[in-house]
Order: structure tokens, then C-alpha cells, then sequence
């Protein structure tokens, strides 16, 4: 059995990979980490899973946190990670962080990722970034089975980059033409720390576009495709936030070279993804909606192309709180014991 421990229980990450770890059949949680409710059984901070665990809530500073354990997640905020990580490696644990902290390999990446939320801008474990792996095991498998310290990416990130690896992969685009990603999320992506902005009768039937200066998440998509595809990628990237609960739907618009055909276009998509066991290709004609991956780790692909503008239309379908967090850090967690991915990961989508 893998022996885990969680570092931050008490938001929506910590929660969804608590209730994914719950059902692995190779894994045994063996601590939970928390900078509140210290000394107080795990139910305080996740009710629903009180008869699953039996754990009660350890302090951060607590010397035994190290030990007992082959891997820790940390299912924090940025700067947290950065600040903890090292002495979890010295133990000889493997690593897999939520936040920014470690999606970059050097600092001056980080910068600016660190300028769009307005954090501080130097990394307090810069040393570590050299050996830090992406955590998108559909481009980078064999990376993360090979790594110790994992970064698992950003929710918008997930979703646009497994819409444009085929196209980048295969150099299907028009290199002067902008790539425009239009992504749609849902309320969850605030996270659990309450908000006026999120309240319910703020959020009721409306809609807004938001960081449109920047978004943090950039950085990463266009580095990850950048080195995809060996060439520079640069996205024009619009965020919303829409009234739902969970769940991100990406509609991504791509300019095709003249002389590539719908048919190459497609065959590419199934090539990239033949072997992959969380993505699917899908046509037009199919219903897809946010309800089929909602509280799993798979991703659905609509393609339309249209010869007349060459523009490739991809809509990516992910669960924010799944694909593009927990259960995504969990498949890296599976890549990285050598395990089958799918273990604790096969599940349906939730409907209605």
C-alpha cells in the first residue's frame, strides 16, 4: 500500500482528494495536515468523510509529519509548497504540489506567474525548481514517472492544453495567427474561503469575465506548448466565471495551415490521444455537455473545423475540481508508483 499524507484538508482540493483517496484500492491515508483545527478529528473539516477516516488533524509543525508516509500532497495555496516541500524530499517522500509553486523549472518563469496574482516575486526554494516535473501526464508521462517533486497544473491549463497538443504536436497551426482560448468556469474555482463576490445572490444568473490584464494560468499553457510543439506558442486567453458549480468548458479557436485537411486535423487528435485513458475525441454530433465529466478525471474533445476560415473550433470539457485538480494529482500519483492510471480514477460522470 502507498502511504499518503495531506497537507491542507481544508478546501476543495484537500476534500476531493480525500474522497478519491478513500476509494483507491493501493492507498492508505496516514496523516492529515492543517494550520487549523489542530488536535481535532478530520470530520471537523470535511463532515461528509467522517466515517471513511479516523484521523485527527495534525499541526504543520509537528515533527512527526515526515515519517510514516511514501508521498505527501500538498493541497495548498501558492508560497506554501515552496516553503515546505524540501524537508518532506529530504525524507526521501515524492511531492505532488496543487499550487504554482513548482509548475515552473526556473524562477524567472515563476516571476511571472507570481506577478499576475500580485505574490511576492522570489521563490523561497529556487534550488528545487531545476528538478521539478509538469504534472500533465498526458504530455509528460514519462517525466513524472521518473520525478520526485511534482507540479500539478492549473485548472484553465488543463483544459486548453489538452485541446492544442494535437494541433501544436503536429504543427497543424498557423504560426502568425493568434490562438484564442474563450474559457468558461464554474463558481468552485474561487475556491471554499468565503467571498461577497461568490455569495448566491451575487452569483445567481450572471456571468463576468475577469483578470483580463493576465491570467496566471498563461504562463504555463504557452511554456507547456512551447515546448510541445518546439516552436513559440502565444495564447489570447479570456476566463469567465458562469453560474454553475463545477466544471470548465474551453472553446478554443485555431487557425490551420492551407493544406491540411479536416481529415488530417482529426487524425491527429486520435493519434495524440489513441493510448489515453482520461481523454476522448468527440464530433459534432455529439451531446457532449460539463455533466459528463462532472466528479471525474476524464476529458471530453469536440472538434469542428471549418475549411472555408481554417479555423479549428475545440471544446474541452474538464471538472475543475477533478481533472483539473484532485483527481488529476492522483493520476500523477499513479504515474509515479508505476501504478495503472486508472486505479481510484475510473469513474462516471455524474448526471443529472
Amino acid at each position: 500500500m502507498i502511504r499518503v499524507k495531506v497537507v491542507g484538508a481544508g478546501g476543495y482540493g484537500g476534500g476531493g482528494l480525500l474522497e478519491l483517496l478513500a476509494r483507491h484500492p493501493k492507498v492508505t491515508v496516514k496523516g492529515v495536515i492543517n494550520p487549523s483545527e489542530v488536535g481535532k478529528p478530520l470530520g471537523i473539516l470535511v463532515p461528509h468523510l467522517q466515517e471513511f477516516y479516523d484521523l485527527i488533524i495534525q499541526s504543520p509543525d509537528d515533527p512527526d509529519n515526515t515519517k510514516d508516509a511514501d508521498v505527501v500532497f500538498f493541497a495548498t495555496p501558492d508560497g506554501v509548497g515552496m516553503s515546505e516541500a524540501e524537508k518532506y524530499l529530504n525524507a526521501g517522500l515524492k511531492v505532488i504540489d496543487y499550487s504554482g509553486d513548482f509548475r515552473f523549472t526556473d524562477s524567472a518563469d515563476h516571476c511571472g506567474y507570481a506577478a499576475a496574482l500580485g505574490k511576492d516575486l522570489k521563490h523561497k526554494s529556487p534550488h528545487l525548481l531545476e528538478n521539478t516535473v509538469y504534472g500533465l501526464p498526458e504530455i509528460n508521462r514519462e517525466k513524472i514517472a521518473r520525478a520526485q517533486l511534482v507540479g500539478n497544473p492549473g485548472c484553465f491549463a488543463v483544459s486548453c492544453l489538452l485541446a492544442l497538443a494535437p494541433v501544436v504536436k503536429y504543427e497543424l497551426e498557423e504560426y502568425k495567427e493568434p490562438i484564442i482560448c474563450d474559457c468558461k468556469t464554474g463558481v468552485s474555482g474561487a475556491g471554499k474561503k468565503p467571498n461577497p463576490s461568490f455569495h448566491f445572490p451575487a452569483r445567481y444568473d450572471t456571468m463576468n469575465a475577469y483578470r483580463l490584464s493576465g491570467h496566471q494560468h498563461v504562463y504555463e499553457i504557452e511554456r507547456e506548448l512551447s515546448r510541445l510543439g518546439n516552436h513559440p506558442v502565444k495564447i489570447c486567453f479570456t476566463p469567465q466565471v458562469v453560474p454553475m458549480c463545477r466544471g470548465i468548458l474551453s472553446t478554443v479557436y485555431v487557425k490551420i495551415k492551407p493544406n491540411i485537411k479536416e481529415e488530417a486535423v482529426l487524425d491527429a487528435f486520435n493519434s495524440f490521444y489513441e493510448f489515453e485513458k482520461f481523454v476522448r475525441v468527440c464530433t459534432p454530433d455529439q451531446p457532449v455537455t460539463t455533466a459528463w465529466v462532472r466528479e471525474n478525471n476524464f476529458c471530453y474533445l469536440t472538434l469542428k473545423f471549418d475549411e472555408q476560415t481554417r479555423l479549428l473550433l475545440i471544446v474541452s470539457h474538464i471538472d475543475n475540481l477533478m481533472k483539473g485538480q484532485s483527481s488529476n494529482a492522483v493520476q500523477n500519483m499513479n504515474v509515479m508508483f508505476g501504478l495503472d492510471e486508472t486505479l481510484g480514477l475510473h469513474l462516471p460522470g455524474m448526471f443529472p
